[in-house]
């Protein structure tokens, strides 16, 4: 096979929640592999940044928000994308949001909020740009699944459902696409060290749980997530989809670890 075909070069990538986090992480791997990557998110100053991070790996970009609430922005957001490179190739749906709360207390709108986002969201995603790939007979979508998907968090009811709903619907495109040359898979991170989580991770008895359950001792690195996506990105993966591959120092595989 040889290592080219984990090559991006030429290839134009969205990174709907590209700005941060695991998304950032990603948007950064496929343009190390030479893909022009598009990292979009709500805010504008987050964009820019992400942006100039990506022009300065020596790639092309554009600088677009969007909000996976808002079918009109997605629409938009792939018009400048084709305006500007043609065609979009690869796209990742990395927005996601959550709020720990008792299931006994989850307030509808609460739980409607995070589907919204997490499930709806990579839906609109999956409908808007996935009609194009379709049409240009060509596509790898990456969804963001987690391991809630497989196994229950403590809490956290409403977005262990999304996410086991990502992977259903992950599933679901990838039968339908599969003769129409469009890869539809998923990645389900472990625990990874953000901006966000650091403090819960690091200072409470949630985080020594989740640190004591990963075999490897340590909690990932982000960048660590970027190999999964390159490789389903690329065309090393042209028989790969419906998978929801897991990045997560054997977590899943874990149960009596000493």
């Amino acid at each position: 096979m040889g290592f080219a075909k984990l090559s991006l070069e030429g290839r134009t990538a969205v990174v709907i929640g590209g700005t941060s986090g695991i998304g950032r992480a990603l948007a950064h791997g496929l343009a190390e592999a030479g893909a022009n990557v598009i990292c979009t998110s709500r805010r504008s100053e987050q964009v820019e940044a992400a942006a100039s991070e990506i022009e300065r790996l020596g790639r092309r970009t554009l600088r677009a928000t969007s909000d996976v609430s808002d079918r009109g922005s997605l629409d938009g957001l792939l018009a400048a994308c084709i305006a500007e490179f043609g065609r979009v190739d690869i796209l990742i749906n990395s927005a996601g949001i959550t709020k720990r709360t008792p299931t006994i207390e989850l307030a509808e709108e609460d739980w409607s909020a995070i589907l919204e986002t997490n499930l709806t969201g990579t839906l609109r995603a999956c409908q808007v740009f996935g009609r194009h790939m379709v049409d240009n007979g060509y596509g790898r979508i990456i969804n963001i699944a987690s391991l809630s998907t497989f196994v229950s968090l403590f809490e956290v009811a409403a977005y262990s459902a999304s996410k086991a709903a990502v992977a259903s619907l992950t599933k679901s495109l990838a039968i339908e696409w599969a003769k129409r040359g469009v890869n539809v898979n998923a990645i389900a991170p472990g625990v990874f060290r953000t901006a966000l989580n650091q403090k819960l991770l690091d200072e409470t008895p949630r985080g020594q749980e989740f640190l004591s359950r990963t075999p490897m001792g340590r909690f990932g690195d982000v960048t660590e997530l970027a190999g999964a996506a390159v490789f389903l990105a690329s065309e090393a993966a042209s028989f790969v989809t419906g998978e929801i591959i897991v990045v997560d120092g054997g977590f899943l595989a874990s149960g009596v670890n000493q």
